[in-house]
């Protein structure tokens, strides 16, 4: 059904049902065609107020669909008292008996209303599951239920009493609708905004019923009334009026309002209104012994009524108490929910504390260490000059000579070094070239080889000789192979040492670096680049490596996944887009770390 629009269309929608009903009611003269016309003319509004209501049910938001399917089942449920009544009016041309089965039916198509109310579909928090919703409406309609069967069902089948019932329904069924019409008023109260006005018209449309149901009930008890006579027109004027709310919601209230922050008026009434389904709850339960009571002492009403309603409220205080205490249950658990929740978040928050704290002490250790390798530089610098000096002088003899190039080779190695220690430990932009994936499993390898040798473990490195590069930025490439060697280390080290293997090939489109290890493998490798999951120690990991590894090969446009061996350890495998058509050049240093396949280090 479309969106009705604006004022033009509103105006339309009432002349169309309101105005035309009242211009063929008085028209048509008293008769089965006035009884045949009003009787199918309520079935026709009653659809177009179900579709209104029905539209909004198709939102992604599980609170505001289950408010509009209420609603619309409490006009469905009219709809099918109605349809009883044309059965007997105008198929068979009978006159509705007196009392009528359908009437059970309309006083129960209010309960879903209340229902839908309970739900409170202008709330955006989403604490409440839908089963909170669903045992407080069958908390409610077991209530009004009961209510029926204890004031009408004795008038109607245990002392029989068409007076008597006409008047224990009329007056059940008024409280039940003002009961409506009061919590609509106070949800208008409540709320500011499109809810607002939502709200004023769904509370306008119950009052214009509740009115039509009294002006039918005079106008029954002065034998004047008929099916189609005016009588029935404030009854079709509170359909249209649902109708119409029903549209005007899905104009004013459309389901991106959900993202708006709460206003302040909203916030501050919220805990307030979550108190109220539980109340509800304890005076259900509360107000059946008090219905009991007055049946037995103040009631003049026959026995065998008296011992009906007490049968009646000894089996609905089974049902309801059963009903409080499943809810009472339901909250405890989701208590517990909440509870479990909480202190994970506080967990996951003392994690990222102590990341903080960890961060701190190494962005400190960067600095130190920028500054103890700007010390070294110097020196070594010295050593370079003074061991040039000699390697170059005439008067040197060959094993002087021998020397001085063994110390400024490894002069020059130790300068790498502490250049490659610099570059990783201080932040550097971000600076996307060409890569060569050999040259940097080299340089970490080789800044992680002096730790590993203490601790009994030694890389084997299959580097395939002629890789396409990969385009990326150097620094963090090198920060996600050291972070993989370093979890590797740090596990066969729990198993007294290893091997870790560390292979690059070229597969299909894509250069892969692999790297497995001898270790205990990983818990669970569906976890392993998530946020904050470790199997470390309290205290010596934060969870954070391998998800900081995913990020910024994801951020390469690559792909890392994980798997154990099936001989013990784990693989990690890392592919980066190649550009095929380009291979990068390779230092003299890196191209004879990689040169040869299986070395060991």
């Amino acid at each position: 059904m479309s969106v009705l629009r604006g004022r033009t269309g509103i105006v339309l929608t009432w002349l169309i049902f309101v105005g035309g009903y009242a211009t063929v009611s008085v028209t048509l003269h008293s008769g089965p065609r006035l009884t045949a016309f009003g009787d199918i003319a309520l079935c026709v509004v009653l659809l177009f107020a179900n579709a209104g209501l029905l539209v909004n049910a198709s939102s992604s938001d599980w609170r505001r669909n289950a408010f509009w399917m209420l609603m619309g089942m409490g006009c469905g449920l009219w709809l099918i008292g109605q349809l009883l009544r044309t059965n007997f009016e105008v198929l068979h041309h009978q006159r509705i008996p007196a009392p009528f089965l359908g009437d059970v039916i309309f006083f129960l198509h209010t309960v879903p209303l209340l229902g839908a109310l309970a739900l409170r579909p202008h709330a955006r928090d989403a604490d409440r599951s839908l089963r909170f919703g669903r045992v407080d409406f069958q908390l409610l309609f077991s209530w009004w239920v009961y209510l029926y069967f204890f004031v009408v069902i004795p008038w109607q089948y245990i002392a029989p009493n068409a007076k008597q019932y006409s008047i224990s329904y009329t007056r059940v069924y008024a409280v039940e609708n003002f009961t409506l019409v009061a919590a609509l008023l106070y949800l208008v109260a409540r709320n500011h905004g499109p809810w607002r006005k939502v709200y004023s018209h769904l509370a306008g449309a119950a009052a214009m019923y509740a009115f039509s149901s009294i002006v039918i009930d005079i106008a029954t008890r002065q034998g004047v009334y008929q099916s189609g006579s005016l009588y029935d027109l404030p009854l079709v004027a509170a359909f249209v009026w649902f109708g119409v709310a029903g549209n005007i919601a899905r104009r004013e209230c459309p389901p991106a309002e959900r993202a708006i922050p709460p206003l302040a008026p909203e916030s501050t009434e919220m805990p307030s209104e979550n108190q109220w389904p539980a109340r509800m709850a304890m005076a259900a339960a509360l107000s059946l012994p008090a219905l009991l009571i007055w049946s037995e002492m103040e009631s003049s009403a026959p026995a065998e009524v008296r011992r009906f309603r007490l049968l009646t409220t000894l089996v609905a205080i089974i049902v309801v108490t059963s009903l409080v205490f499943l809810r009472q249950r339901l909250v405890d658990l989701d208590r517990l929910r909440l509870l479990g929740q909480s202190k994970e978040a506080l967990v996951n928050l003392r994690r990222v504390q102590a990341q903080y704290v960890q961060a701190e002490k190494l962005a400190s250790l960067g600095q130190l260490a920028a500054g103890a390798a700007h010390e070294i530089n110097n020196p070594l610098t010295a050593i370079l000059g003074y061991s040039d000096v000699l390697a170059g002088d005439p008067s040197t003899g060959a094993r002087a000579k021998e020397i001085a190039e063994k110390i400024r080779e490894q002069a020059r190695r130790t300068k790498g070094v502490v250049g490659k220690l610099l570059s990783f430990a201080q932040p550097q932009p971000a600076d996307v070239t060409l890569l060569d994936a050999n040259a940097i499993v080299g340089n970490v390898v080789e800044l992680c080889r002096a730790d590993i040798k203490k601790k009994n473990i030694r890389i084997e490195l299959d580097a395939e000789s002629h890789l396409p590069g990969v385009r990326g930025d150097a620094n963090q490439i090198l920060q996600v192979f050291f972070n993989i060697i370093n979890n590797a280390v740090e596990a066969m080290e729990e198993v007294g040492g290893g091997v870790l293997s560390l292979k690059t090939f070229r597969d299909q489109n894509n250069v892969v670096i692999q790297f497995s290890d001898t270790g205990p493998g990983i818990r669970d490798p569906h976890l392993a680049f998530d946020p904050f999951y470790t199997t470390k120690a309290v205290g010596k990991g934060t969870g954070l490596g391998l998800s900081i590894c995913y990020g910024l090969v994801k951020e390469h446009k690559g792909q890392i996944t994980c798997a154990n061996r099936p001989k013990g350890g784990a693989t990690i495998r890392i592919e980066l887009p190649a550009v095929l058509a380009l291979f990068p050049a390779r230092s003299t240093g890196s191209a004879h770390a990689v040169a040869a396949s299986s070395r060991l280090f």
